[in-house]
């Protein structure tokens, strides 16, 4: 049996730290409670009170995350999370006080990789920071897919979008949030068996429901793709959880 190589295995986690975070946010108050919980994670801050100033800092200091407001002056984070996913792939999570499933799928479709809603807890909103930080230096995003094809389903995965294709049409599902990212999770791996618990923890990690929640998202997302021919998908394993194809 091969030795355990504990350095090897701690290398991804080990990355993340001394890593720079920009905070782009014009209220000082809020900029400095979270820039406090940020280095207690031995993270790295910088700061940007307007939108002018965010795109001047990530050009030159080149931060490893962005944490970029909605509500800013000169220039709103919209028009920033668009201009900095113009020059690259700089990981970015959105702060902000909208919180309808639209705003979070606008967000998502531009290119941001996260979106915590305000009023937040800055624990949660640094254990975030973390997470995306620890996907990324793990994984180079170049080499994630930028589509999905799994049957008849094809999930773009840069525009958040997900069509039933077939000879001579393609139908788009209109989904929620959550239900694309249970799907794609789901996609990503469609003969797997996952449970409930992993589930809600990888797509609904900003949520505080129990794992039955999982049940009725997956049951709207199922009815929506009933409605479309798409029969039993994703598949349940009883005591288990789901696959999105049941085995062949």
């Amino acid at each position: 049996m091969p030795a355990f190589d504990s350095a090897a295995t701690a290398a991804p986690w080990d990355r993340t730290h001394d890593a720079l975070v920009l905070i782009v946010e014009d209220e000082a108050e809020i900029t400095d409670i979270i820039a406090a919980y940020l280095e207690r994670e031995q993270l790295r801050t910088l700061r940007a009170l307007d939108g002018p100033t965010a795109l001047e800092l990530h050009r030159s200091a080149r931060p490893d995350l962005v944490l970029l407001d909605v509500q800013l002056p000169g220039l709103d984070g919209w028009s920033v999370l668009r201009q900095l996913r113009q020059r690259g792939d700089t990981p970015i999570i959105m702060l902000t006080a909208l919180d309808q499933d639209l705003d979070k799928l606008t967000a998502l479709r531009m290119g941001a990789d996260d979106y915590v809603v305000k009023p937040f807890n800055p624990a949660e909103v640094a254990a975030r920071v973390r997470a995306v930080l620890r996907r990324t230096l793990r994984a180079p995003r170049q080499d994630a897919p930028s589509a999905l094809r799994v049957g008849p389903l094809m999930i773009d995965t840069l525009a958040h979008t997900v069509h039933v294709e077939g000879e001579g049409y393609s139908h788009e599902l209109l989904l929620t949030l959550t239900e694309f990212k249970l799907l794609h999770r789901m996609a990503l791996a469609p003969l797997r068996i996952f449970s409930r618990s992993e589930l809600m923890h990888e797509c609904l990690p900003e949520s505080e429901a129990m794992e039955r929640t999982v049940d009725s998202h997956v049951s709207k997302l199922r009815r929506k793709l009933d409605e479309v021919g798409l029969g039993n998908v994703p598949a349940s394993v009883r005591g288990v959880g789901y696959r999105l194809m049941a085995d062949r």
